[in-house]
């Protein structure tokens, strides 16, 4: 089995246009949550959302690209173009390896807010092929010039992080060297809000308050996150800088209600992963929780935490309070977030132990009863 490193990070989302800026902006505290301007909605209970604030589809994409694709695939082609940059891959001497690369990106909704204007109004010739999930995955795949497997991931809420998962194992298991892998979505549409509306999810005070006494749901958010999986072998011979080594993955499903959270199922994802990796809870030294300030899902996370912790359980961080939830791009993100603690060593973590280890693990759970969890981990070289 290969060792997977990541080395390139890309991200447009509500509190930045690069992984950088988001980065700095969730140092800062600065939130991406305002009321919705993408459309009219005083008449709704739900009147706020993580929207892209100055994004322009043209700086990324063709004349042609921008009228045919749903804005998720273009927001996962501006994440893909930065991760590709970030890596260092995109030089000559990496071309032939690049070319063989995989594209595994999650989507919970794909192209809905297409979907929804085309019926009301009328389909294009290009309204079916262009708001599929896989789509996303293939106009980055295209545009990075990738000739390896491609593939368009849904498991709801955990379709960001099943998706690098799935790269994950592509890349342990040698059959390819390198992986684009994360998430996109732009559910910010009246459908979509009136849709999680009427199902009990969002808040209506407009704040995601994770693990809060006083929390009420969740706000929707826009946008996509993408890191780059290499090879361990191949990144260091090449003098690549690896933010993180991704050591473990867990994936588990529940047998109950579609949208009510089990926290057994949520702490098997979790230990699942740790086995993977050949981690030890004690090692953990943060938890990025998926946390969406639901009354039920934060009870649930919480519950499998100390299940899987004991009561002196890491620190947890939570991200959706200053992106909203960007459903698929929420799990990657957290998980590019939580790769770059490890490689800063950041003190909002906590510092790494005697044995110079410093380990993360990152959890997504969506409808269905799919629960997923990545384990992180400081390559040794860079410690």
């Amino acid at each position: 089995m290969k060792r997977v490193a990541i080395t390139g990070m890309g991200a447009v989302t509500p509190i930045g246009l690069t992984f950088p800026e988001s980065w700095n902006a969730l140092l800062e505290g600065r939130s991406g949550i305002a009321p919705i301007t993408r459309f009219d909605a005083s008449g709704l209970k739900w009147q706020h959302a993580g929207q892209l604030k100055g994004f322009k589809p043209e700086d990324h994409a063709s004349k042609k690209d921008v009228l045919r694709y749903d804005p998720f695939a273009l927001y996962a082609l501006a994440a893909a173009q930065e991760s590709l940059k970030d890596s260092g891959l995109d030089s000559n001497l990496d071309k032939q390896k690049l070319e063989t690369a995989a594209m595994v990106l999650g989507s919970g909704r794909g192209g809905i807010s297409t979907l929804e204007q085309a019926a009301i109004g009328n389909p294009t010739a290009f309204t079916m092929a262009g708001t599929t999930v896989s789509m996303a995955a293939s106009l980055a795949g295209a545009r990075l010039g990738l000739k390896g497997p491609v593939a368009g991931l849904s498991c709801a809420c955990a379709s960001g992080t099943a998706a690098i998962g799935t790269a994950f194992e592509m890349v342990r298991s040698g059959r390819v060297g390198i992986a684009f892998t994360g998430g996109a979505e732009a559910p910010i549409c009246p459908l979509c809000i009136k849709g999680y509306g009427r199902a009990g999810a969002l808040s209506k005070s407009g704040k995601v308050k994770p693990f809060a006494t006083d929390r009420d749901g969740f706000v929707l958010g826009e946008g996509a996150a993408l890191i780059v999986l290499e090879e361990m072998a191949h990144a260091k011979k090449r003098g690549a800088r690896i933010y993180a080594e991704l050591a473990g993955y867990g994936n588990t499903s529940d047998t109950g209600h579609p949208t009510q959270p089990d926290k057994d199922g949520e702490a098997r994802a979790m230990r699942e992963a740790l086995e993977d990796a050949g981690i030890t809870p004690d090692e953990v030294g943060l938890v990025m929780a998926h946390a969406t300030g639901t009354p039920l899902g934060d009870q649930a996370e919480a519950e499998a935490i100390e299940e899987v912790f004991g009561k002196t359980s890491p620190p947890r961080r939570a991200l959706k309070e200053f992106t909203g939830h960007m459903l698929a791009a929420s799990g990657a993100f957290e998980a590019a977030v939580a790769a770059r603690f490890i490689y800063d060593g950041n003190e909002i973590a906590t510092e790494p132990d005697g044995g110079g280890t410093f380990s993360s693990l990152s959890n997504s759970f969506g409808f269905g009863g799919v629960n997923t969890a990545l384990a992180l981990k400081a390559a040794p070289d860079t410690i």
